[in-house]
């Protein structure tokens, strides 16, 4: 199998990613999930500007640690990831300033952590890992993670929770609702604005679509 490239820093690449969960049996945080990111990282700097070594070592690293979604502990993810980083970054001999640079980016970087992005990296991370929860992609994880949790697609008697509370845990579709639909409001660059929008629009058909064939 032919390595995804991660340049201009493959060598970076190659010295981080054993130290990420990319090799763990989650198809949706896998080194494929990295790589995506890696590329909306690159077209929204392309756009903005910003530190792209950094990007790198905040990309490959955003999900070091593992936690599950349906986890008590899922708003720590990112704290925990952001202070592996921080360990290995020094160990690899980067100056606190770069290091800590990273681990804001990716504490940031998580939803259900609420923190706010400062730096221009750590709002370039964000929106390049929110890219992959939305559009297409982001159907298919959605779709994934529901069934390693064991829901179910829809509730048959309501699809749409016309008539009931929403429930992701138990309804797959309801999480376009409970989060998906939401996540383009709140990109934090233009550049990643602009890719949102096109990704929501194809989320919002794959909806319509879906209602359609199961007859709501």
């Amino acid at each position: 199998m032919t390595a995804l490239s991660f340049a201009p820093f493959q060598d970076l690449a190659d010295k981080l990613i054993p130290h990420t969960v990319a090799e763990r049996v989650d198809g949706s945080h896998d080194v494929s999930h990295l790589h995506r990111v890696w590329r909306n990282v690159c077209a929204i700097r392309d756009k903005e500007g910003g530190d792209h070594q950094l990007l790198l070592a905040a990309t490959l690293l955003h999900d070091c640690v593992a936690v599950e979604k349906n986890s008590p502990f899922r708003s720590s993810a990112s704290r925990l990831a952001a202070a592996k980083a921080t360990e290995l970054l020094s160990e690899m001999g980067w100056d606190e300033e770069r290091t800590q640079a990273v681990a804001h980016a990716i504490e940031s970087h998580s939803y259900s952590a609420n923190i706010t992005p400062i730096s221009l990296e750590a709002k370039i991370l964000q929106d390049a890992d929110r890219l992959d929860a939305i559009g297409m992609v982001g159907v298919a994880r959605l779709f994934y993670v529901s069934g390693r949790m064991g829901s179910h697609l829809y509730d048959a008697a309501d699809p749409q929770a016309d008539h009931r509370e929403l429930d992701d845990k138990r309804f797959a579709v309801d999480h376009f609702k409970t989060k998906i639909f939401a996540l383009a409001e709140d990109f934090q660059t233009q550049a990643g604005k602009n890719m949102a929008h096109v990704r929501h629009e194809r989320a919002q058909r794959f909806v319509q679509e879906f209602m359609d064939e199961v007859g709501r």
